[in-house]
């Protein structure tokens, strides 16, 4: 029997290793790593390709939901099952639009954690059962939904700084982080303040928060 490979993203390490415990007498399941944030992932994926990612969404640095879209974009393959402790409307619709293939809530893992991957290995979506169905509802109630502003307007990078911006990250370590110029960090700054129409960082960063782009 092909095992299907899997890596664990999440930022605290005592979750890992329950997952750990739950996925050890899976026999069509293998471990192929563990990492601490979206930063990490994605530099492993650049270098191995596995069938799933078990994601975090709250996570420093680069959170899920940018994680899961920027996986897409590295292997559509890949199929994504995001665990978080939220269950808020906001975090599922942005889970689901990022590509993820399903979305379990975290105190339900030790339940759901086979089953949900099974379901999403035989190509089929999953969700908590402890997730309401008016989460559900308004998720696919939006999905067509064509945004101009808000969440959908901003593009990737400008996600990514919006979200160092909010965890208090001043420019310089912004730039450092992503790898660009100061005066480029400054560029995508003000084109996210123009495209949601806040002038200030406290705003900023409950917007932030609000999307599911910044836990602090």
């Amino acid at each position: 029997m092909k095992k299907n490979s899997l890596l664990i993203v999440d930022d605290h390490r005592l979750f890992r290793d329950g997952l750990r415990l739950i996925l050890r007498d899976a026999e069509s399941l293998e471990i192929a790593g563990e990492c601490n944030n979206g930063r990490e992932a994605l530099e492993f994926l650049q270098k191995q390709t596995v069938d799933i990612v078990l994601l975090d969404i709250a996570m420093p640095r680069l959170n899920g939901i940018e994680t899961a879209h920027r996986i897409r974009q590295l292997n559509k393959a890949t199929k994504i099952l995001a665990l978080s402790m939220h269950a808020e409307q906001q975090f599922v619709r942005n889970m689901f639009k990022a590509g993820v293939s399903g979305y379990m809530l975290k105190a339900g893992a030790a339940e759901e954690l086979l089953t949900a991957l099974q379901t999403i290995i035989a190509g089929n979506v999953y969700t908590s059962q402890k997730i309401t169905n008016m989460v559900f509802e308004d998720y696919f109630a939006r999905s067509g939904e064509n945004c101009a502003r808000g969440f959908d307007a901003l593009s990737s990078r400008e996600r990514e700084v919006l979200q160092l911006i909010a965890e208090g990250n001043h420019t310089k370590a912004i730039a450092s982080i992503c790898g660009i110029s100061p005066s480029t960090v400054d560029v995508h700054k003000k084109r996210v303040m123009d495209k949601l129409e806040i002038d200030n960082v406290a705003d900023l960063t409950k917007f932030a928060i609000r999307q599911g782009i910044a836990f602090l």
